[in-house]
């Protein structure tokens, strides 16, 4: 499925728009902490992320599979002046050498994709060392989307949802690939800064690869 089912960005529904705001707030956090210079978010989407960091990171590529979403992120990025490099791409084919980055974002994807841990590595790859990602979480997020009245017949199962996870399955599946360095959780969402294993050192700060929580 591409693009979203919902405009989480631009609702006006003032109750989305705080939840957002906590999400966007952690997700410059965790982007400011790691200190990068170069991004490449993979599954860009509309591409409201990367505008987000252009405004901190000097260099920034997004990617998506789909030739129509870069092409709608092209045309709604356009006004703010960002320079995104935009590549039509599937996760599963991104090479590291072309593709890789100091800091990878991949945030609200890997619910959507049919292969999560062929694509998790992949983005451990593509980390040169950071790797920022954020599924929503479950079963809180079908519990929201019950209480609005959304998706009952599917049990509030967002649509192209394919992947569940509670926030400890999550942290759980990170850490078969990559060293959690600091999780957030804005609501509903569950957030990670993690660090690639191949170059995470063994002591230090929030950059050293030690596990450390923040909640809203």
């Amino acid at each position: 499925m591409a693009g979203n089912v919902y405009d989480k960005y631009g609702t006006s529904n003032p109750i989305a728009r705080r939840l957002m705001r906590g999400f966007e707030g952690a997700f410059v956090e965790l982007v400011e902490a790691t200190g990068a210079a170069a991004v490449h978010e993979v599954g860009c989407g509309e591409g409201h992320l990367a505008v987000l960091l252009s405004r901190r990171v000097p260099s920034v590529r997004a990617s998506d599979f789909s030739r129509q979403v870069i092409e709608e992120a092209r045309r709604t990025t356009a006004p703010s002046g960002a320079e995104i490099e935009f590549l039509v791409a599937d996760v599963y084919d991104l090479d590291p050498e072309r593709h890789g980055a100091e800091l990878v974002v991949c945030c609200e994807v890997m619910e959507h994709l049919e292969r999560p841990q062929e694509a998790l590595e992949r983005l451990a790859a593509l980390a040169r060392p950071w790797l920022l990602v954020s599924v929503p979480w479950e079963p809180l997020w079908r519990l929201l989307n019950i209480a609005r009245g959304k998706y009952l017949a599917a049990a509030g199962n967002t649509p192209g949802h394919l992947n569940h996870w509670t926030r400890r399955g999550f942290l759980r599946l990170l850490g078969r690939h990559v060293d959690v360095v600091e999780v957030r959780t804005p609501l509903p969402w569950t957030m990670a800064l993690c660090r690639a294993r191949s170059q995470s050192p063994s002591h230090g700060d929030p950059k050293s690869g030690s596990h450390s929580e923040s909640r809203p």
